[in-house]
């Protein structure tokens, strides 16, 4: 029984120890949304339902059935054969179909046919959205990530001065209140630390919710990012038109307004129909039928309806074309501010990392090395790492803040 507990305990162990968090990149999140997403999901179902509706748009009115008695007069008696007469009335059985005029028909097809292309066009106007959500969290995942691998860099730096100043406060080689500041520093970093874990933590929850799996399932990200180039890009609005999926479900809407225009002026047209009846005669008189055609004229007081509709439709046309202007207008300003501020921040970022962070990483060299040989002071060297980890944490805002842009400048160019 004890070398089954302890072969059960070994199980375990190298389960657990050969369980190792995936690393999803930013792509294979990207296909995961795309393919798991619910509620791209539900555009696909509304899509084949349009779809399937479409399918029954040239299905034609059912017949009506008709059954009684026809022409017999009140009194039974007369219904049968005589001497005097052969007998009045018959049970009439007839049947009635309309045949549908084929230019409305295929009026109708065309529009419901037509109805899915918009919402394939939101759906992806949705895919876009969803994207940036996913961007946005992927990077501040990977900022917080370095943020953390500073942090902890700098622990061990205060962690061995704090333990040099232990040692060198015993033979009154430093002072207390640069002890204290030191072990001030540690602890805020050390909050730092869980707060930028938490961070982790909620964007891999939000990452595991776009991509439709269980919140805690563990992952890790790849860190590494491109910084795009977006001087060549055209911001004009027929560029727009050709990439924005909102634009495209503007223009399929009034592709689809101007059939149901169509469709709506087919109903002037006439509808033609058939109806036959057979009269199966009482007594002895011979069989009887009718067949006749019948016609729908549509007239002043019958198209009120289908004339406003029509109007309705073309004013909803203009309220499109200018709805579709406002947003070209809104996003060619916007796109050039964005573009503008996207490279004023690779400036600072660039002038930051080339500049200023090594010139601080001197200046903390050279203060650390004038407080180990006792020519410097510690207060001078703590200063000199904080400024230090204040701008190595400041450029990380930088690129942070140079991914955000970069993911509304994609956004808004529904560049993947």
């Amino acid at each position: 029984m004890l070398s089954k507990k302890h072969y059960m305990v070994l199980s375990c162990l190298i389960f657990t120890t050969t369980i190792v968090a995936q690393t999803i990149t930013l792509d294979q999140v990207l296909t995961n949304i795309k393919t798991n997403n619910p509620q791209l999901k539900m555009y696909d179902a509304d899509i084949q339902s349009m779809d399937a509706a479409a399918k029954g748009a040239k299905s034609w009115m059912p017949p009506q059935i008709e059954t009684g008695i026809y022409m017999a007069p009140y009194n039974t008696k007369l219904w049968k054969a005589d001497d005097m007469s052969p007998g009045m009335g018959s049970y009439m059985l007839g049947v009635t179909q309309m045949i549908p005029n084929a230019k409305k028909l295929n009026a109708d097809y065309k529009y419901m046919s037509a109805m899915s292309s918009v919402e394939t066009e939101n759906k992806n106007y949705t895919i876009n959205q969803l994207n940036a959500i996913a961007k946005t969290n992927y990077y501040q995942w990977i900022v917080s990530t370095k943020k953390i691998q500073i942090a902890n860099d700098n622990l061990l730096l205060l962690e061995y001065m704090i333990k040099s100043m232990e040692i060198r406060y015993q033979y009154n080689m430093d002072k207390l209140p640069s002890y204290y500041k030191a072990k001030s520093e540690y602890s805020k970093l050390e909050s730092m630390i869980v707060m930028l874990q938490n961070d982790v933590s909620q964007k891999r929850i939000m990452l595991n919710t776009l991509m439709a799996r269980d919140i805690n399932t563990p992952f890790e990200i790849d860190t590494n990012y491109t910084l795009n180039d977006f001087a060549t890009i055209k911001t004009d609005s027929l560029s727009l038109s050709q990439s924005r999926s909102d634009i495209k479900a503007i223009d399929k809407t009034i592709a689809l307004n101007q059939l149901k225009i169509e469709a709506e002026k087919t109903k002037f047209l006439p509808e033609f129909g058939i109806k036959y009846d057979h009269m199966f005669a009482f007594g002895e008189q011979p069989q009887q039928f009718s067949l006749m055609g019948m016609i729908t004229i549509p007239m002043p007081w019958s198209t009120k309806m289908n004339k406003a509709n029509i109007n309705s439709f073309q004013i909803k046309k203009e309220s499109l074309n200018w709805q579709k202007q406002m947003i070209l207008n809104e996003t060619s300003g916007m796109l050039s501010g964005m573009i503008t501020e996207l490279n004023n921040l690779k400036k600072q970022y660039s002038i930051a990392e080339k500049s200023s962070i090594p010139a601080l990483k001197k200046n903390y060299d050279t203060a650390v090395l004038a407080w180990q040989n006792n020519t410097g002071d510690l207060f001078v060297t703590l200063d000199a790492w904080e400024a230090l980890n204040m701008t190595q944490m400041d450029i990380l805002d930088k690129l942070q803040a140079i991914l955000l842009t970069q993911t509304e400048i994609e956004k808004q160019l529904e560049i993947k």
